[in-house]
């Protein structure tokens, strides 16, 4: 599905992009330290993050994007529709192996891991027909790199941990199959019905999954909700949802490279809020990562300027749109 058409040029980056992508990176960042707060299942805080999202998109984008919806139903706009639904299920799949694994393997090893989203976000622009630039590629390497170290990646051997490892990379890879499904959603379809449809596709999926796995979906202390309604309306509603809507104008491969940043952000939280110091190895690590992420931008940009942009109706605001 994602080969059969190209996506269309993309217009020129503007300040309220650059700044969606900043907050993007800053709430992503909340991320981590507050599901390590939370005293409740992993995929039960993905499945609540998902639907109270939802309970505040929905209607939102039910009463402004009607006609919108309506059009995802006929004809040509079936095959958008579709790919909101695939992302969806693509994001549903990423946080129910991503989320796992940090309980199977170590927390370090499945971030580092989980960072290879970059490398699978490359290969499928490849398969779609686009050839990235080697100064790109050799951003991705040193960016990923740069994440191993920063994260402190301590690889084990024993069965457990390496069924971990191997859902680690599988949320890596299905995190850039939900980004690339979004980036063709996104050519053609606001943000709010994106991300409406995404992520009630994501919920209704990891409900079914909570279930059948006797995952408890209640009773949590006052505390681990509050930090439920901080991933919401930070990683989800913040986070996801600027990085989607940047996609119209940012490809998915830059905007997977650029949620690698999530990792200094995570630990300058985590050192202020929850006392965890950084390790000595996660400095150059970070400098290598911020390195990466430059050289994807750039070079990103330059092949953006040998191609002649074809403007494509943008979103006149974030979320509200």
């Amino acid at each position: 599905m994602l080969s059969v058409s190209h996506p269309p040029h993309r217009p020129p980056l503007d300040a309220l992009t650059v700044g969606a992508l900043a907050l993007a990176v800053a709430a992503v960042s909340s991320s981590a330290p507050l599901v390590a707060f939370a005293a409740a299942p992993a995929l039960a805080i993905a499945f609540w993050r998902n639907v109270l999202s939802l309970a505040v998109l929905g209607p939102v984008s039910l009463t402004r994007r009607r006609a919108e919806f309506r059009a995802l139903t006929v004809g040509a706009g079936r095959r958008e529709g579709l790919y909101c639904v695939l992302s969806g299920v693509a994001l549903a799949a990423h946080f129910a192996t991503w989320m796992p694994s940090a309980q199977l393997t170590s927390v370090a090893a499945a971030t580092a891991l989980g960072a290879t989203q970059p490398v699978w976000q490359g290969l499928i622009a490849r398969w779609q027909g686009r050839r990235l630039p080697a100064a790109v590629w050799a951003g991705i390497a040193v960016a990923v790199l740069g994440a191993a170290l920063a994260t402190g990646a301590d690889f084990s051997v024993s069965g457990r941990a390496f069924t971990g490892d191997l859902l680690a990379v599988a949320g890596g890879m299905f995190a850039a199959v939900y980004t690339a499904f979004g980036e063709r959603a996104r050519a053609s379809i606001s943000t709010t019905t994106y991300t409406t449809i995404c992520y009630g596709v994501c919920a209704a999926i990891l409900l079914v999954v909570c279930l059948a796995g006797g995952v408890r979906l209640h009773g949590y202390d006052g505390a681990t909700w509050l930090a439920i309604l901080g991933l919401v309306a930070g990683a989800q509603l913040l986070g996801h949802s600027m990085f989607n809507y940047a996609l119209h104008r940012v490809s998915a491969t830059t905007v997977s490279v650029l949620i690698l940043l999530e990792a200094p952000g995570a630990a300058l939280i985590g050192w202020v809020w929850l006392g965890q110091l950084p390790r000595t190895l996660a400095l150059p690590g970070l400098g290598l990562l911020l390195a990466g992420v430059a050289v994807v931008i750039l070079g990103g940009a330059r092949a953006g300027r040998r191609t002649e942009p074809v403007p494509v109706p943008a979103d006149p605001a974030p979320l509200t749109d």
